[in-house]
């Protein structure tokens, strides 16, 4: 059993447990990857001590979507100014020439930065496996950075030369995409409490695989107990493809399909209409809100503050790197927080509340009721945020972080095991691993 930590003298805690406790001047104790247990002046002999004295303590964030692979290709021009469709058909050709290493060492930086931002839960979305690629490349790197980690094994299946829209050189076999999902369900899902991986089975999106694909992933995935995931509603232009070649919107494409329940959530649903947000709500289908990939390609505002109203579980998600250009989970909820109030006015969504997204409403909808709160007997996910520093000086209310900052952690807990110390995460080279990226970014462009 690692051993017991105690996080001491902490200024403000915000638990996000179920009455949304918030504690001044605390403590919390953390043994065997739980929250033993939370509240002033607690003790115990041989733990290890982390003073928190000027800092606020939050759950660990939760990232529900991502495309970490997507971390080799920042601000790629061609793509930088063009719209979903546009932006895709840049870089189908460079994502072409990925291999292994390209994937776990993209995947290790883009969990790397989630983590300094105070991610400990991510999701990934790889849909694409050239050259010998495999979904365990990421999973790989989650277990050396130290995340918790939901990989899903997507998949594209209908090319160009058939309609879709991705090259044919990237599009897989519909019958041997569905024997890889049983294979890594098989090999790496871990459905226990405490889980430190959990695969899904994930479809890239309406126009990229069949209706046969969609219908057979599903029922794979309920067989298979595990959780399924795919693109949807993302911009006008899905809409358009939606109405075009299913005669359909997408909400309905997907209720048909078997796309709706508490194990289903959809990334971005920027173009969701009241019917569709009132079937999310009715069937307990989830969405990872996207906003700051959504502003960069001109997608729109997802209609979160109607979809919370509604009931829907919401959270967040930095989308990939291609998309957004960082990978910074704080500053993805602070975005949602804007776009909120200047689309519905400034009391449209609070900090907290944009905090509570980022935490327990990801948890929510990545299925985690042991993840995204504050305790006894959660898991050990913690974030430690040092609020004397220049960022949030003069603050009324630190506790308000999204509003004041910091948006970098200084120490992040995942399972009880500290992987951020200090700013730093010791048990990584950074400086080395960003090279070697820089290095295959290099091979890429030439």
């Amino acid at each position: 059993m690692d051993k017991a930590i105690l996080i001491r003298n902490a200024d403000h805690i915000l638990t996000m447990d179920d009455r949304r406790t918030e504690l001044l001047g605390a403590d919390i104790l953390v043994s065997g990857g739980r929250i033993q247990a939370i509240g002033p002046r607690l003790d115990q002999p041989g733990a290890e001590v982390i003073e928190a004295s000027g800092c606020v303590v939050t759950p660990g964030l939760v990232n529900t979507h991502h495309h970490l692979y997507q971390s080799l290709t920042r601000a790629v021009p061609g793509g930088q100014d063009a719209l979903l469709f546009g932006w895709l058909r840049t870089l189908y050709p460079i994502w072409a020439r990925f291999g292994p290493d390209e994937m776990r060492t993209s995947a290790m930086v883009g969990l790397a930065e989630l983590a300094l931002s105070g991610c400990s839960l991510s999701a990934d979305h790889l849909y694409l496996y050239p050259n010998g690629a495999r979904l365990e490349d990421t999973i790989e790197a989650a277990t050396e950075v130290g995340l918790r980690f939901h990989p899903t094994r997507g998949a594209m299946s209908i090319g160009e030369s058939l309609g879709g829209l991705p090259p044919d050189i990237l599009v897989e076999d519909e019958a041997a995409i569905l024997e890889d999902c049983i294979r890594v369900i098989d090999a790496f899902h871990d459905p226990s409490e405490g889980s430190m991986c959990r695969v899904g089975v994930a479809p890239c999106s309406p126009f990229s695989v069949s209706r046969e694909l969609m219908r057979d992933a599903a029922l794979l995935a309920r067989d298979k107990k595990v959780m399924l995931h795919t693109h949807l509603a993302e911009n006008d232009e899905d809409i358009a493809y939606s109405l075009e070649k299913f005669g359909c919107r997408p909400g309905q494409y997907a209720e048909d399909l078997g796309w709706t329940g508490e194990d289903v959530w959809h990334a971005h649903c920027v173009k969701l209409d009241a019917s569709e947000i009132s079937m999310f709500a009715r069937t307990g289908t989830g969405v990872a809100h996207c906003p700051c990939s959504n502003c960069r390609l001109g997608s729109g505002i997802a209609p979160v503050r109607a979809m919370r109203d509604a009931g829907v579980y919401v959270g967040l998600g930095v989308d990939g790197s291609a998309s957004n250009d960082a990978g910074n989970l704080m500053a993805e909820a602070r975005q949602a927080l804007l776009l909120q109030r200047v689309s519905r006015g400034a009391d449209a969504m609070s900090a907290r509340e944009a905090l509570e997204i980022a935490t327990r409403g990801g948890a929510d909808v990545l299925g985690r009721p042991d993840c995204g709160r504050l305790a006894k007997g959660k898991r050990a996910d913690i974030a430690i945020w040092d609020v004397s520093g220049i960022e949030s000086a003069g603050s009324w209310d630190p506790a308000a972080l999204l509003l004041a900052g910091p948006m970098k952690v200084r120490h992040l807990l995942v399972e009880g095991r500290q992987v951020v110390r200090d700013y730093r995460m010791p048990h990584l080279d950074l400086g080395a691993l960003v090279t070697h990226q820089s290095r295959l970014v290099q091979g890429l462009m030439a």
